[in-house]
């Protein structure tokens, strides 16, 4: 067994490895990026180093920084956690090239299923139906024209090493490719290191069912249940459940035994998911994440089994502690997970909200976890990923499972940030969802958010309770050291010159920015980078017209004008930071 893992992640997913670790005897290493350096899972760690940097590329993906944190403590274990390099054959060779566990994939598989073009034609080796769609990178828009002038639109353009819907862009005519295009180049690069894309035929009303499959190192193999996650908005899941249900007989099953064939014909083992779309008493394989996946706990709800532990075990050698028999003998009742994420679904828009978490309180009660990367106090960043946490939720049957998340949710206090909870509780309570008649397009084209306002975020209280006792970090060679002080009771004060207080975000009513509706200032709803300019100073404009492209916690935004006529000034470039409120353009 591992002695002590390095976890190459942040938020709840190392929370929820060092948890796991723990269980097991295992000591724990978090790293940390300069603005996580006092977050949840950096106090739970046994010892946490420093990577530097703020922005995910500065730190989380800093390959020199991660395996010096990994010599330093003396991890005889990674666990790369999803996201980040958790898919990434090259990090996974340099792990195992200095004798420490990856837990997950060998790099061969990782380069094969890692990418979604290559991870189709393993598939067909297998023996699972793929989408029509291209077994080769496309590397212009001409390709991509002449693929939708043979099959038809739409056509989804996919991150060839991505997944979770980051890096994709569904196109509906011809003259929309180019951008599109480069938009999902863009997202790839900045999510996963890489732009290399795909394409395939869009279906127009799937379903997304995926397997768990594990695999051990002594060529044993099991699929642990289905996952239904068609409950999506910009292809990114807001609602799981186990296992997927409406499917005619057989059809399950089968979707196992692929899953299973798949990832044989590449000489898979650890966790892995593969996924499928499922249409009209049809399946097709979509892909496979060589990883864990955020929505692993609702199986694990159903079955008993901590997918973390048998990962762990694998990597150390172990074979897998049950058979296919038993794990299907393990399986009762219905799990359903809800991602709780740092957006404002206010008129279905899910602009993400950065900011710090004034009060988090999780429901309880019979059948209720809740996995989370924050408490009370911490800050949501721009830079990363936007989930605050997962409530999972298990009853005896679905209709109970989905009573229970229900009220669970209404239970659930989120203040600081706005939260999709309120588009999560419209999901829950329709009669579609309920009846099992939505697909992966159907949040976006059938639920009606229109009417959906979340109340404001509260700001942080000042002044209160004040403390003598300071808790305080340290680094010493790239180590971390927590500190208590006991100080006089006076309040902290910064060195420096003072700073202008920026002003508060307003609210907007456009699609994604805006100013005060007829202003002429467009201003931005949330922090973020600028990654494209698109207008300039005397060009006409008209009233939805999008202005610039803001990138926030790696989703792209268009901010658009809400008063039609002619550009006077552009404020911002491609590349600068903004803050929310900002004005980036001026139209009179």
């Amino acid at each position: 067994m591992l002695q002590k893992i390095l976890i190459a992640n942040r938020g709840e997913i190392a929370v929820r490895v060092i948890r796991a670790a723990r269980e097991l005897g295992i000591k724990t290493v978090a790293v940390y990026s300069e603005l996580d350096r006092d977050a949840l899972h950096v106090r739970l760690a046994d010892e946490a180093y420093a990577l530097g940097g703020q922005t995910a590329a500065e730190s989380y993906l800093n390959t020199e920084a991660i395996l010096n944190a990994i010599e330093q403590s003396g991890a005889d274990g990674v666990h790369p956690g999803y996201g980040f390099f958790s898919e990434n054959a090259d990090f996974a060779r340099a792990i195992t090239a200095k004798g420490v566990a990856f837990i997950g994939p060998p790099p061969a598989a990782i380069d094969e299923m890692g990418d979604k073009v290559s991870s189709r034609k393993a598939a067909l080796r297998g023996g699972c139906p793929i989408v029509p769609g291209t077994t080769e990178f496309v590397t212009t828009a001409d390709e991509i024209k002449a693929f939708g002038a043979e099959f038809g639109y739409p056509i989804a353009i996919k991150a060839a090493f991505g997944g979770g819907g980051r890096g994709m862009k569904v196109v509906r005519s011809a003259e929309e490719v180019q951008e599109a295009m480069d938009s999902a180049q863009r997202e790839s690069k900045a999510f996963f290191g890489r732009d290399e894309i795909y394409i395939e035929r869009y279906l127009t009303w799937p379903r997304h069912v995926e397997v768990q499959i594990v695999g051990d190192q002594h060529d044993n193999y099991v699929w642990v249940s289905t996952r239904d996650c068609s409950a999506q908005r910009r292809h990114q899941k807001l609602i799981e459940e186990a296992p997927s249900v409406e499917m005619g007989p057989g059809i399950e099953e089968a979707m196992g035994e692929a899953a299973i064939k798949a990832a044989k014909a590449v000489g898979y083992f650890n966790a892995g998911t593969v996924e499928f779309i499922y249409q009209d008493g049809e399946f097709f394989f979509l892909e496979m994440n060589t990883r864990l996946q955020v929505e692993h706990p609702v199986t694990e709800v159903i079955t008993g089994i901590d997918l973390v532990e048998w990962q762990i075990r694998v990597a150390s050698g172990e074979t897998l502690p049950m058979t296919q028999a038993e794990v299907a003998a393990n399986r009762r009742g219905h799990g359903i997970e809800v991602r709780i994420n740092a957006e404002n679904p206010a008129g279905g828009k899910f602009l993400p909200s950065p900011g710090t978490i004034t009060k988090l309180v999780p429901p309880d009660g019979f059948g209720i976890r809740f996995d989370a990367g924050y408490m009370s106090g911490d800050t949501v960043s721009q830079y990363y990923d936007n989930l605050v946490g997962k409530l999972i939720v298990w009853g005896k049957d679905r209709p109970t499972a989905i009573a229970r998340t229900i009220r669970a949710l209404e239970e659930m206090e989120i203040e600081g940030v706005h939260t999709t909870i309120p588009a999560d509780l419209a999901i829950l309570k329709h009669p579609d969802f309920q009846a099992m008649q939505h697909s992966t397009k159907w949040v976006e084209e059938k639920l009606d958010l229109s009417g959906l306002e979340t109340p404001k975020p509260a700001a942080p209280a000042e002044g209160e309770d004040p403390l003598v006792q300071r808790n305080t970090t340290v680094e010493v060679n790239g180590k971390r050291f927590d500190v208590k002080m006991w100080v006089p009771d006076m309040p902290m004060v910064a060195a420096g010159p003072a700073k202008a207080a920026k002003k508060p975000a307003r609210s907007s009513s456009g699609g994604g920015g805006g100013g005060a509706a007829g202003s002429g200032n467009v201003e931005v709803p949330m922090q973020g980078t600028i990654v494209k300019v698109l207008v300039e100073v005397g060009q006409a404009v008209e009233v939805g017209q999008a202005v610039c492209v803001l990138e926030a916690m790696k989703m792209e935004n268009q901010i658009t004008a809400e008063k039609a006529g002619t550009v006077k000034e552009v404020k911002v470039k491609q590349g600068d930071t903004v803050g929310a409120g900002d004005v980036v353009v001026v139209i009179g």
